[in-house]
Formats: C-alpha cells, sequence, structure tokens
C-alpha cells in the first residue's frame, strides 16, 4: 500500500479548506475554493501528490496530479 497523502480541497464552515488524506483537521481554511486550490497546488507539487477538487456537495469535481502518475492521461489520434 502507497504512503501517498493526496491533498483535498474541501468545503469548511468557515469557507474552503485544504485537508491531507487521512489527517483529521484541515491544513488551511480560506474564504474561496480558488484560495484553497492555490494552496493545494503549491503543497502538492512540493510534495509531488495530487489535488483532488470536491464540490460543495462534497463531490469530487476535478483533481490534478503533481507527481509521478501511474496512469499518466495519453493524448487522443484522431
Amino acid at each position: 500500500m502507497s504512503n501517498k497523502r493526496d491533498i483535498h480541497v474541501v468545503p469548511h464552515p468557515n469557507g474552503w479548506a485544504t485537508k491531507k488524506e487521512g489527517a483529521s483537521r484541515a491544513g488551511s481554511i480560506h474564504n474561496t475554493q480558488k484560495e484553497a486550490q492555490q494552496k493545494a497546488r503549491d503543497q502538492a507539487k512540493r510534495e509531488h501528490v495530487e489535488v483532488v477538487i470536491h464540490g460543495k456537495n462534497g463531490k469530487i469535481r476535478d483533481s490534478d496530479s503533481y507527481g509521478k502518475d501511474p496512469f499518466p492521461p495519453r493524448d487522443k489520434k484522431h
């Protein structure tokens, strides 16, 4: 099992938060989702992990990988 700890951008009562996978507390809290995404992106680049972005309903909206992705996207040839 991998010890990779992706960073999630999640809704928080005070706005938006960044939270490492498996953590019980938020790493940082921000007024906007955009601010939280930027903070998560900077941290993910340093730690070579993935950023997982959740919507207001808590469901995953998007993700971006900043590490060695074992299944990188492949360009479609038309």
